[in-house]
């Protein structure tokens, strides 16, 4: 039988290019997104993992890619964005790592794969919440992979400077306000400002590094970030 994954905000972006990817390797894959449930709480996450199990009878990899962004500086930042970003980000991680373990370890070869970001390692202004949940995910992830290591459980943050997705593409009128620059110039001198490779990434790219970290070469790979930001932290 073939191994199967969950992949969470997986009905476009990122998240569909993972979808593609991994079942191009064979693999079955039970995607997820809103629509199917609230991942910012205990239930939505509980949810989508029963339902792969059901599906499959069986789990081998967890891809949590789901997220959006807000954009406001910490004085203006709205409190209940600040707590849907964490839930969605660093929280719904964590649940889908607990409540989809037992499975994971049952694999025998269980993978759990954080989409992190660039900005897990570095920060940008008026990005607060989404900075902060980053950085967070990647201490999760070297706890689920100290945990892990005795189970047959590995974890890894897949960590990419910006991808031409609906979600990079909403961000800049939110940037144009904040920087008090046009729409025309936000591209260029904000988002790819940080970047010595003046390109967005394209969603296949991420999707490729995802599936050579769930397939047989990336059995070694636990506990840390895959960084593919076009230079972005080598400042």
């Amino acid at each position: 039988m073939s191994r199967a994954a969950l992949v969470t905000g997986a009905a476009g972006g990122i998240g569909a290019a993972i979808v593609s990817r991994l079942e191009a390797d064979g693999w079955s894959v039970h995607g997820v997104d809103v629509a199917d449930a609230d991942l910012t709480t205990r239930e939505g996450n509980r949810t989508v993992v029963d339902a792969a199990l059901e599906r499959f009878g069986r789990l081998d990899a967890v891809v949590a890619n789901a997220g959006f962004q807000h954009v406001a500086s910490v004085a203006e930042f709205p409190e209940d964005k600040w707590d849907a970003l964490v839930a969605i980000l660093l929280t719904s991680p964590f649940l889908l790592a607990k409540y989809a373990w037992e499975a994971l370890a049952a694999s025998g070869d269980g993978r759990i794969c954080v989409i992190a970001s660039a900005h897990g390692l570095v920060a940008s202004p008026f990005k607060s919440a989404y900075v902060s949940a980053k950085h967070g995910v990647l201490g999760l992830v070297k706890t689920l992979a100290l945990e892990g290591a005795g189970v047959g459980i590995s974890a890894s943050a897949v960590c990419p400077a910006y991808v031409r997705t609906p979600l990079v593409e909403a961000q800049i009128a939110d940037q144009a306000r904040a920087h008090g620059l046009p729409e025309e110039r936000v591209l260029e001198d904000v988002i790819l400002a940080p970047q010595p490779v003046k390109r967005l990434l394209e969603p296949a790219e991420v999707a490729d590094v995802v599936g050579f970290v769930l397939g047989p070469a990336g059995r070694a790979i636990t506990g840390a970030p895959l960084v593919m930001d076009l230079g972005w932290t080598a400042r």
